[in-house]
């Protein structure tokens, strides 16, 4: 693993080849803890049912973003929701099926780039992803204008991340994880790479600064930006996320933006 530069094609190949074999694995660990009808905005435990950060749905037509196995669209389907679930990931799309099966709460599904959305532009009314998407692209600000163009006037767009800060840190869950040792400010990638040199994953880093920008620069007004705090009770660790790190600094960030109407 290193930090260094990866172009936009190794990025891209590295996140759906990573995402394809790990699929099974990674809802076998969390699947539990995210459900298969549900919208978890982050390791803190944060609900939209109780959140209510994309405001009424009830007949609303609704993107997720890098929806993975799909349960939060699955969700805003019990809620009313028109909701359509893409992700770059075959094999997530494979385990949101799966999902689909054992709710029986149907969703459509589509396999996409997140940075080239196959839907037409102000046909959608809110669009979302909690921890999808944004991170694992090249180019995310690509990905705020692909939003800002299919979503219609007035459309919301919310989307949840790690928490920029926590890149200062190493991903330990322990007292490991509480020493700075990394700039704020290198943006290079967090990548793995196997014995060829060629990526397997990919995670981009941006600033709160950068993130706020790319969503002025497509035309996006920010409404409300959410750092969850680490609830009493919780105890679950989560990769790096864990009750110590947790009730220090913030794990998450959860931007709410709007489409000027």
């Amino acid at each position: 693993m290193a930090r260094r530069r990866v172009g936009a094609a190794e990025n891209l190949r590295a996140s759906r080849s990573w995402w394809d074999a790990e699929a099974d694995a990674y809802q076998a660990e969390h699947g539990d803890f995210l459900g298969d009808v549900d919208l978890m905005w982050c390791p803190e435990g944060l609900r939209e049912a109780d959140a209510g950060l994309l405001g009424p749905v009830a007949g609303r037509r609704v993107v997720e973003v890098g929806c993975g196995a799909a349960a939060g669209a699955r969700w805003l389907a019990t809620q009313g929701a028109q909701v359509v679930g893409l992700d770059l990931s075959a094999g997530m799309l494979r385990q949101a099926r799966l999902a689909q099966d054992r709710s029986g709460v149907p969703v459509a599904l589509l396999q996409a780039d997140a940075a080239h959305l196959p839907l037409r532009d102000g046909t959608v009314d809110v669009a979302f992803t909690a921890f999808g998407a944004v991170p694992f692209v090249d180019d995310s600000a690509a990905v705020m204008r692909e939003v800002h163009r299919i979503l219609r006037p007035g459309g919301r767009w919310v989307f949840s991340v790690t928490h920029p800060m926590r890149w200062i840190f190493l991903d330990d869950p322990g007292e490991g994880g509480l020493v700075a040792v990394h700039s704020y400010f290198d943006r290079r990638p967090y990548v793995e790479y196997d014995a060829t040199g060629a990526a397997t994953y990919v995670e981009q880093h941006r600033t709160l600064g950068d993130r706020i920008r790319e969503l002025v620069a497509a035309g996006f007004v920010l409404t409300d930006l959410i750092e969850p705090e680490w609830p009493d009770g919780h105890e679950q660790v989560w990769g790096q996320w864990s009750p110590l790190r947790g009730r220090i600094f913030p794990g998450t960030a959860i931007f709410v933006a709007q489409k000027a109407a």
